[in-house]
C-alpha cells in the first residue's frame, strides 16, 4: 500500500478518485510543526537553530499519520508546490521519518496531472524549505524582539511585523499625502455644436478647447474665471469649422490570465471580496479540483489548456471570436516562477452554470473562468474618430467611440463609454449651440482599497503571492489600519504612533527597498543562490546593535501620555490620557495600582445606557480589535451593542435603534420586529 498525505481533507477526498486500490490518501490538516507560541524558539548563537514543536491540535492527528506510515510501502507527499507546501512535506519527513518515500507536485488536480506526478517523482527540495524557514525565522525575529519595545515606547499589546510594517507605512504616508494636499483651480471650455446640413435631432456633439494660438493648453492651463470669461469673450462671434477629421479602428486587448495578485484586485473590484475572503474560496476551488494552483505569479499556460479553450470558443461562439493564435504572456514579476501556471480553470470547457457551487464559490469561479477563456479570444474592435474644429485662434476638439466587434469583451465584459459623433466632412460649418465655461479643482489621492494596496505592496516587491492576503487582515485586526464609511484604508491614532516610532528608530525595518531587497534574498535562497543562515546574520548583526542601543537612548513617548487637569474619582490622582492598543483614552496616572479608565469626549455617543440608567454607552473593541457598544460602567453593567445605537427608541417597544453597516436602521430587540421608526 503506498500512503498520499496531503494538507487538506478536501484535496485528500478530490485526489481519492483518481487513485486506485493501492494509494491511501490522508491529511495532516496543514501545518505539522511551528516555533512555540510563548518564546522566541530560535537559538540565534547557534545558526538560527529552530526549535519546532508540534501544536497540541496536531498530535492527535500525527500519532495517526505514524500509524498509517509503518504500514506503508512507500509514502509520497502530495502537499501544495509552493515554499509553504514544500516546508510541510519537509516538516512531515522529518516526524515520520519513513525508509521509502517520495516528493510529488502537480498545478491542477486532475486525473491527468496526478497520474503525470506519479510518473515524475522528486525529493524533497530543501531550497524551497530553507527560503520558507529563513522568512519564519525573520517574521519571529522582527516580532518577538522589537514588539517588546513598543510595548515600553507606547502601549501594551502591541505588535510589531518586518512585512506589515511596511504596508502600514504606505498607508500612512498616502493618508500624509491627503492631509497635505492643496487643491489647485483649474477650467475647461465646452463647445456644444451641430450640423448646419443634418435635421437629426442627435447631431448636437460635444466638442473641448485643446488649442490656443497653436499652443496645446494643458489640463491647468485656464486657471481662474477671469482666464475663461476672456476666452468666452474672444470667441464672442466665431465661426466654428471643421479643419481635420481623423478615422480609425482600435483593437482593444484582451486581459492575461490571473495571478494571485491580479485575482485579488479583480475580485475586491467586481465582487467586493477582501483579499482574505478570495484566497479562502480559491483555496477550496482548487482542492475541488475546478482550478489550477491560486498563490502563483505566473502568466504562464499549459498547451492542453490552451487547446482546450480554442476547442471551447470556436464551438461557442464561432471562428472569428478565435484570434487565429494562442494567447501567451509573460509577467512583470520580479523572481516569477515560470515553470508554475497561472491561475486558470482545470477544465476549460467546464462552464460556470454546470458547476455545483455555494454563491460565493461561483461568483469567483464565473470570474477565473471568464477571464481564461477571454484571455484566448479575439481582441475587441472600436471605430475612432477625432474631430478638430477651429474658431478664430482656437481649437477645439471632439472624441468618438464606438463599439463595432465585441471580441473578448463578449466573455470578460468591462465599462467603456461609447460617444458616437454625427457623419461631419471637412471644412464644414457647425453651428454653436452653447459655449460653457466649467470650474474644477484638483482631488488629493485616494485613500488604498484592498486592491490598490495589493498593488502597491507588488510593485514594491513587499511580500509575495501567498502573503497578500494576511499582511492586509493582520494590520487591520492590531488595529493600525482601518476601513473608511467607502471601505478604503486609513490609519488609526495607534497605527501613526506605531509607525513614526518605527520610521525614527527602525528606518530598515520600515524602508520599502530594504524589505523589497530582503524577498529578493529569500527569492535567491529558494533558488539555492543564496545560503539561508548568511541571510539570516546579515539582517540580525544590524538590527540587535541598533535596538539594544534604542532602547537606552528613547524615553517614553509624549504622544502616549498627555496631562489633562483632571482628578481620578476614584483615587484623587491625576488624570492623564494615555494611549491604547485602540486609541486615546482617559486613564489614572497610577495605574496599574488605580484601574481607572474612561472614554475621551469624542468617542461617546452620548446615549444613556437602557440597563443600568446611569453610564453612557462609548465605542469599545474586543481584544481582537473588533468594534462594539457598551456601557461606560462595565464591569458593573455589562450593557454592549454590535451595531451603533442612534440614540432614539423603537416607537414600538422601547429599546435602542441601532444602525447597521448597509446604513439601515433596526430596532437592537430581536424580539421586536418594528420597522426601525423612532418614537415620537
Amino acid at each position: 500500500m503506498n500512503l498520499v498525505i496531503v494538507e487538506s481533507p478536501t484535496k485528500s477526498k478530490t485526489i481519492g478518485k483518481f487513485l486506485g486500490p493501492k494509494y491511501k490518501v490522508l491529511s495532516s490538516y496543514g501545518h505539522v510543526r511551528d516555533l512555540p507560541k510563548d518564546k522566541l524558539g530560535v537559538e540565534v548563537e547557534n545558526n538560527f537553530e529552530p526549535k519546532y514543536v508540534i501544536p497540541a491540535k496536531s498530535k492527535k492527528i500525527i500519532q495517526s499519520l505514524k500509524k498509517e506510515a509503518k504500514k506503508a510501502d512507500l509514502l509520497i507527499f502530495a502537499t501544495d508546490e509552493d515554499r509553504e507546501g514544500e516546508s510541510i512535506s519537509w516538516h512531515l519527513w522529518q516526524i515520520l521519518n519513513p525508509e521509502n518515500y517520495q516528493r510529488i507536485v502537480f498545478h491542477e488536480i486532475t486525473k491527468q496531472a496526478i497520474k503525470d506526478s506519479l510518473k515524475n517523482p522528486r525529493g524533497i527540495d530543501q531550497n524551497l524549505v530553507d527560503a520558507q524557514q529563513a522568512r519564519r525565522i525573520l517574521d519571529r525575529i522582527v516580532g518577538y524582539k522589537l514588539s517588546p519595545f513598543l510595548w515600553k515606547k507606547i502601549a501594551r499589546h502591541l505588535s510589531a511585523g518586518r512585512v506589515q510594517s511596511v504596508a502600514v507605512r504606505l498607508v500612512v504616508e498616502k493618508e500624509r499625502e491627503i492631509e497635505n494636499f492643496k487643491p489647485q483651480e483649474y477650467w475647461s471650455i465646452i463647445a456644444n455644436l451641430k450640423s448646419q446640413i443634418s435635421n437629426l435631432k442627435n447631431d448636437e456633439f460635444e466638442a473641448t478647447l485643446i488649442r490656443k494660438d497653436e499652443k496645446l493648453i494643458p489640463k491647468l492651463g485656464i486657471k481662474t474665471k477671469e482666464e475663461a470669461e476672456n476666452i468666452i469673450k474672444d470667441l464672442d462671434g466665431a465661426e466654428y469649422k471643421i479643419i481635420g477629421i481623423e478615422r480609425k479602428e482600435i483593437k482593444r486587448n484582451p486581459f492575461p490570465p490571473f495571478t494571485t495578485s491580479t485575482l485579488q484586485q479583480a475580485a475586491w473590484k467586481k465582487l467586493h471580496f477582501p483579499a482574505r475572503l478570495t484566497m479562502s474560496i480559491a483555496q477550496n476551488l482548487y482542492e475541488k479540483g475546478l482550478i489550477t494552483y491560486h498563490r502563483t505569479d505566473s502568466l504562464n499556460l499549459s498547451d492542453l489548456s490552451l487547446s482546450a479553450a480554442k476547442k471551447f470558443i470556436i464551438e461557442n461562439y464561432g471562428n472569428n471570436y478565435w484570434p487565429g493564435f494562442f494567447g501567451k504572456y509573460k509577467t512583470k514579476a520580479r523572481g516569477a516562477q515560470e515553470a508554475h501556471e497561472a491561475i486558470r480553470p482545470s477544465y476549460p470547457d467546464k462552464t460556470p452554470s454546470s458547476c455545483k457551487l455555494n454563491e460565493t464559490q461561483l461568483k469567483l469561479y464565473d470570474l477565473i473562468w471568464r477571464r481564461f477563456i477571454a484571455s484566448q479570444m479575439s481582441r475587441a474592435g472600436f471605430d475612432s474618430t477625432k474631430i478638430e474644429i477651429e474658431a478664430k485662434n482656437h481649437v477645439f476638439q471632439a472624441n468618438g467611440s464606438v463599439l463595432r466587434f465585441d471580441g473578448f469583451l463578449k466573455v470578460y465584459p468591462i465599462k467603456f463609454e461609447e460617444t458616437e459623433l454625427p457623419f461631419l466632412k471637412a471644412n464644414e460649418i457647425l453651428d454653436l449651440v452653447k459655449l460653457t465655461p466649467s470650474q474644477h479643482f484638483t482631488q488629493p489621492p485616494a485613500r488604498y482599497t484592498e486592491a490598490t494596496l495589493i498593488k502597491a505592496l507588488e510593485q514594491n516587491g513587499i511580500g509575495r503571492p501567498s502573503t497578500y492576503a494576511p499582511i492586509i487582515s493582520t494590520i487591520q485586526e492590531r488595529n493600525y489600519i482601518e476601513k473608511d464609511e467607502n471601505k478604503k484604508f486609513k490609519p488609526t491614532e495607534i497605527g501613526l504612533a506605531v509607525n513614526d516610532l518605527l520610521v525614527e528608530h527602525f528606518p530598515k525595518i520600515v524602508d520599502i527597498q530594504f524589505t523589497a531587497k530582503m524577498e529578493e534574498n529569500l527569492d535567491n535562497v529558494s533558488e539555492g543562490k543564496e545560503e539561508w543562515v548568511r541571510v539570516l546574520k546579515d539582517f540580525y548583526g544590524p538590527f540587535a546593535e541598533n535596538l539594544e542601543k534604542k532602547y537606552k537612548e528613547v524615553s517614553k513617548k509624549e504622544m502616549a501620555q498627555e496631562k489633562t487637569g483632571k482628578k481620578c474619582p476614584k483615587c484623587g490622582a491625576e488624570v492623564i490620557i494615555r494611549l491604547g492598543k485602540f486609541g486615546k483614552f482617559y486613564a489614572c496616572s497610577t495605574f496599574p495600582k488605580c484601574n481607572y479608565t474612561e472614554s475621551l469626549p469624542q468617542n461617546k455617543l452620548g446615549v444613556k445606557c437602557p440597563k443600568c440608567l446611569q453610564g453612557e454607552i462609548v465605542e469599545k473593541r474586543t481584544k481582537k480589535g473588533k468594534l462594539f457598544y457598551g456601557c461606560n460602567r462595565f464591569p458593573k453593567c455589562d450593557f454592549a451593542l454590535w451595531e451603533k445605537p442612534t440614540g432614539e427608541k423603537c416607537s414600538k417597544c422601547g429599546s435602542l435603534l441601532v444602525e447597521t453597516r448597509s446604513k439601515k436602521i433596526k430596532c437592537s430587540s430581536k424580539s421586536c420586529d418594528s420597522p426601525g421608526l423612532p418614537q415620537k
